[in-house]
């Protein structure tokens, strides 16, 4: 039986609870119409009694599935059975203590770290949960995989089509809002590029109805199984740690599937008894798409165990349609005003005691900047952790010497024009690239020095500079 008869789909919903098997493919509870959970009886699924007894899997990395970053903790997300699983090695990602950029942040020495996922095969954290809903879509049989996309999640899917030939991948994109670097990736694997008028809400709606239409599985993080893949970035953050607990996770927000997956991994893990605590976490919004710090922070949306205030969500959403409002930020990955998963990630603040800030386009490049002169480079959604950190350093929120891991969701490569017209001398470029976003300086800029093609005053210039 290739999926664990142990493992169902949940209702979001207290009030809801319906369940339904594995074996089915739901974006929403057929019943409510709210999100679904991937849920087990653990009783039967037999969790480790410790966290370290994961440790056997990766002393056996000739095994495919130990190598792998998501499917060495195959014992935590335990729907499917071995011979089913999808992988192409992901999750072999670093975290990497930096002092520099805690210095910036203004930590301790010692307490703050990258979570480098921008070493996943296809440059970012999405490969996590692609192979977890790869490997589901695998089991049922589906042929065809379809995503929206700012970039990130079109990449992942092309490359999972292109590497397993199991399925052909059709990706949705809007109208200028994908940046080139994530554009080149889905076009070189050979996915079916469809790019329509409109945002990234827009492309989700269509997608949406295109698969239930068409019979396509949908892979965007409203599918509750490529959340089951993203829990594992908190597994390694735990490993790396020797699993002892940070006190915070920062991570960017925008269709909040790894802030609501990470709370689900902690929710889990304090249940099974793993853990004693949980780390607090922070999503840090872009100012130019903040929908969810505009819910929690300024209209005290709560997830209220479950009985969320609908009414103002509406209410949010049809301000920003009556002011023809569109997410709006240098972050591609995070330009998202309606994301799918806010009430998943009012769950996760829940179980993590929580918060929410925003932070700016001029913030996230200047945090972008620290992070590449430490030499890991990422791209500009990975930057909002480092400047949401440092922002709830300044408040007094984050305390200097508690430890903090802040999630760098993507490669450098992802975005290389936001990263050239920050460092370049090229005045218009900076301004057409930036300044239209609010971008004023480049305090952090590495510029490079032009000189004639002349001996002596390139051998002056690296005696003045170098």
């Amino acid at each position: 039986m290739p999926l664990n008869e142990f493992a169902f789909q949940r209702c979001l919903s207290a009030d809801c609870g319906a369940t339904y098997g594995a074996d089915e493919v739901l974006i929403a509870c057929k019943q409510c119409g709210e999100l679904l959970d991937v849920d087990y009886e653990w009783d039967r699924a037999q969790p480790p009694s410790r966290l370290q007894d994961l440790e056997k899997y990766w002393a056996e990395r000739h095994h495919p599935l130990n190598f792998s970053g998501v499917w060495r903790f195959r014992d935590l997300l335990p729907y499917v059975s071995d011979d089913e699983i999808v992988t192409v090695g992901e999750g072999q990602t670093l975290l990497q203590q930096a002092n520099a950029v805690a210095s910036y942040v203004g930590l301790d020495p010692g307490n703050l770290y990258l979570q480098y996922e921008g070493m996943n095969p296809s440059g970012s954290f999405k490969d996590n949960g692609m192979s977890a809903a790869f490997t589901h879509a695998h089991t049922i049989g589906a042929q065809r995989a379809a995503c929206a996309s700012t970039g990130n999640t079109s990449a992942s899917l092309a490359m999972y089509c292109s590497v397993t030939r199991a399925m052909r991948g059709i990706i949705f994109i809007g109208s200028g809002k994908i940046s080139y670097g994530k554009l080149s990736q889905a076009l070189d694997y050979g996915a079916l590029t469809v790019q329509i008028a409109g945002d990234f809400d827009d492309a989700m709606v269509r997608v949406r109805e295109v698969c239930k239409e068409l019979g396509i599985y949908l892979v965007n993080s409203v599918n509750p199984f490529r959340l089951e893949g993203q829990k594992t970035i908190m597994f390694r953050v735990l490993e790396a740690l020797r699993w002892e607990i940070p006190d915070w996770i920062v991570v960017p927000g925008g269709n909040l599937g790894n802030s609501s997956s990470f709370g689900k991994a902690f929710m889990e893990l304090k249940q099974l008894g793993l853990i004693d605590r949980v780390p607090r976490l922070a999503v840090i919004n872009a100012a130019g798409a903040d929908t969810l710090s505009q819910l929690v922070e300024r209209r005290d949306l709560r997830w209220n165990d479950s009985q969320t205030d609908e009414e103002k969500i509406a209410a949010y959403y049809q301000e920003l349609d009556d002011l023809h409002k569109k997410a709006d930020t240098i972050a591609s990955a995070i330009e998202i005003n309606r994301p799918v998963n806010l009430k998943k990630c009012l769950r996760a603040l829940a179980v993590c005691d929580g918060v929410v800030r925003q932070v700016s386009d001029q913030e996230i490049l200047d945090a972008k900047a620290q992070v590449g002169a430490g030499g890991i480079g990422c791209e500009p959604a990975s930057g909002a952790s480092v400047a949401g950190a440092k922002l709830l350093r300044q408040q007094g929120v984050i305390g200097a010497s508690d430890r903090v891991v802040c999630i760098l969701t993507g490669h450098v490569l992802k975005d290389p024009t936001a990263t050239v017209a920050y460092h370049s001398t090229d005045q218009k470029l900076f301004n057409d690239v930036l300044g239209s976003r609010g971008v004023k300086t480049a305090s952090f800029a590495n510029r490079a020095i032009a000189v004639d093609n002349d001996l002596g005053e390139i051998i002056q210039a690296i005696q003045l500079y170098g």
